[in-house]
């Protein structure tokens, strides 16, 4: 199951949040060897976690954290734009319809579908909230990955000391597609959307030009 949640109503998920600020330790800190800052309760968090991101949170059979990833809107704060600004030529992107996806994270028990789940959940909140892309910053060799699963990003410029940074286009055909490799129903995909939002998706502001 996928849910979208706000960081802002992350206390009444208090056992999932924390299952996932620690699966994030585990993966950056002790797995990728990232230099991140870990609290006394095990977590990992940045500034980014304290400026009400929306959380795509899937949970395994038991109701706990199997993978995550962070959104934000780029016309506000938002990682490449703060600390990775010379992977983009032309300067950072801002746009009502590009959010930022970071700290993308499977459990250490994650199932071997989880990845493309996740990114189901992604594409979902996309098209429902008519975004066109997502933009993220990576580790290079990843492109290879996200093309196996099946949504390959576009990388804008060159990667840099072994990182990346591309957009990912939202489009209901690859969301398609992404159901048939998920083996989830398109309806149980938008289902979990509703869940969060109700029928209609919450409106985006849309500055001028954008």
């Amino acid at each position: 199951m996928i849910r979208y949640i706000y960081a802002a109503d992350l206390p009444r998920h208090a056992e999932l949040a924390a299952d996932m600020f620690r699966d994030r330790t585990v993966q950056f800190r002790d797995r990728m060897g990232w230099e991140v800052q870990v609290d006394p309760f095990g977590w990992e968090t940045d500034a980014y976690d304290g400026m009400d991101p929306l959380y795509v949170v899937a949970e395994d059979a038991r109701g706990a954290h199997a993978g995550s990833m962070r959104f934000l809107p780029t016309t506000g704060p938002h990682m490449m734009a703060d600390v990775f600004p010379h992977l983009v030529e032309g300067g950072p992107l801002r746009s009502g319809r590009i959010w930022e996806c970071t700290r993308f994270c499977l459990a250490p028990d994650a199932g071997p579908g989880m990845a493309r789940e996740l990114l189901l959940g992604a594409s979902e909140l996309g098209l429902g909230f008519g975004l066109t892309h997502a933009l993220g910053v990576f580790d290079a060799p990843m492109t290879r990955v996200y093309r196996r699963l099946g949504w390959e990003p576009e990388l804008l410029g060159r990667p840099r000391d072994g990182i990346a940074a591309g957009l990912w286009t939202f489009d209901a055909e690859l969301h398609d597609a992404l159901c048939t490799a998920t083996g989830i129903a398109a309806r149980i995909s938008r289902g979990w959307f509703e869940d969060a939002f109700g029928d209609l998706p919450l409106p985006v502001a849309l500055p001028s030009g954008a």
